[in-house]
């Protein structure tokens, strides 16, 4: 028999921990068509979204989905997340929290890779070199 992942306990930890000490819990979650979620948000098949207790309504972190409704544009939405599909959570003000690796990533790497060996990679140049600083001493000037 196959024990359950802690990742969903990991999740109602950290986000306890972060509204216990005044922080507001963000997940960074990896998006795919079980993933509830405004798409107009989605960017490069990633969202973030806060978690906190002022941002959410009906919040549920249960093993499987994150459930709750939240408000964009105005506008309050019903909001389903695969655990699964969670790859951060961490504290908005000082980024405290935990990376998980997104399941089916591997999946997703390896359809990546066999595509990738049929391409031809035409070699990049290197970037131009930066612009040399002026010579002498650097200054901060105070304006008023």
């Amino acid at each position: 028999m196959e024990l359950p992942s802690t990742k969903p306990y990991l999740l109602r930890a950290i986000w306890e921990w972060c509204c216990d000490n005044g922080f507001t819990p963000y997940i960074a979650v990896e998006v795919d068509e079980r993933t509830r979620v405004p798409r107009e948000f989605v960017r490069d098949g990633q969202i973030v979204l806060n978690l906190g207790p002022d941002a959410t309504k009906k919040l549920l972190i249960g093993n499987d989905f994150i459930d709750f409704q939240a408000r964009f544009g105005g506008v309050a939405r019903d909001l389903s997340v695969p655990v699964a599909r969670v790859s951060a959570i961490y504290a908005r003000e000082n980024g405290a929290g935990m990376a998980f690796e997104v399941d089916g990533a591997e999946d997703q790497a390896d359809a990546e890779f066999i595509d990738a060996g049929e391409a031809v990679v035409e070699p990049e140049e290197p970037p131009p070199e930066p612009p040399r600083p002026e010579a002498g001493r650097p200054w901060l000037q105070r304006i008023k």
